[in-house]
């Protein structure tokens, strides 16, 4: 087992550094740089290259690159160069939280209900609240969350103060956004369980379960569940990065002060800086999840095992 982790572990760390090098010559690949224009209707000569030199700009891009890493390594993402009196870090401290919180909810919003809507979808098969079901998640597949989020302004946010709008701090500011954003993940899970389970209760070990008296619940959740949410687990690192990048929009339409709105500017802007600190924080997020979906695999079904390779 430790043997498995180390080699996981290597290969985040050797996957985040390609994305890192492709981000950025990508990046620097593009024409023009940060400061091709000015508000006040340009730049002299002078003022771009001592922009250039203050931002390292100026040097070779492989020492660029070099030098990235070098500063990633030690967590310094360097200052802004649209926001040039606030640091790449502060900005990412103070945005990280929103970001976070509503990321969880979302995520946690969308196992809780998806997995008892397929649950009792699969139970109710081929009655009127699986039809019900379906509906909702095939509503929730088809329909963008930026369209659910407006329509949730519009309907709900305006509607009742409970559902406070254009504002962040309570965790009733979280609602509407985490409602919105979980559309999708939750219509797939709660479709995903319910084909699942509907597979698992026709299995031999679920007959004898019940031939051996045990009630409806325990069969459920000790037999049924556990093997039907294994496709599930597998899919948690795509919903993730659904989850993340949705989040880009949503957090625009709620005016929620979170990472979305800086990746955003960033790229509009040309802020190198940002764009690369974003995308590491996001890429490092989605290796890690794939790295918890492997082991919470092993947790959930004792069946699959790490075993050496024969000699």
């Amino acid at each position: 087992m430790a043997v498995y982790v180390v080699k996981r572990f290597l290969a985040m760390i050797i996957t985040l550094l390609v994305i890192v090098t492709l981000t950025f010559f990508l990046m620097h690949a593009a024409p023009g740089n940060p400061f091709d224009f000015d508000e006040s209707g340009g730049i002299s000569e002078q003022a771009m290259q001592n922009l250039m030199a203050h931002y390292n700009l100026d040097q070779p891009t492989y020492m660029q690159y070099f030098q990235y890493l070098k500063n990633i390594a030690t967590f310094d993402f360097g200052p802004s160069m649209v926001s040039r009196s606030r640091t790449v870090d502060s900005m990412l401290t103070n945005g990280f939280p929103a970001s976070m919180i509503l990321g969880l909810s979302t995520l946690i919003f969308s196992l809780i209900s998806g997995i008892i809507l397929g649950v009792i979808a699969a139970l109710r098969h081929n009655k009127a609240i699986d039809y019900v079901t379906m509906i909702v998640a095939v509503l929730g597949i088809s329909v963008p969350n930026f369209i659910l989020a407006m329509l949730f302004i519009k309907f709900i946010g305006t509607q009742f103060d409970f559902f406070p709008i254009a504002r962040w701090g309570t965790w009733r500011h979280v609602l509407l956004p985490a409602l919105a954003l979980s559309s999708g993940p939750m219509a797939i899970i709660a479709r995903l369980t319910r084909s699942n389970m509907l597979e698992v209760l026709n299995q031999d070990y679920i007959r004898t379960a019940r031939a051996k008296g045990l009630s409806p619940i325990k069969i459920v959740i000790k037999h049924a569940l556990r093997n039907a949410l294994l496709p599930v687990i597998t899919i948690l690192g795509t919903l993730t990065a659904a989850v993340l990048t949705g989040s880009f929009v949503i957090e625009r339409i709620f005016a929620i002060p979170g990472i979305g709105r800086y990746f955003v500017e960033s790229i509009s802007n040309r802020d190198y800086p940002m764009i690369m600190a974003t995308t590491v924080m996001y890429s490092a997020i989605l290796v890690v999840m794939m790295f918890v979906v492997d082991l919470v695999y092993g947790v959930v079904d004792p069946r699959i095992k790490l075993h050496k390779k024969e000699e």
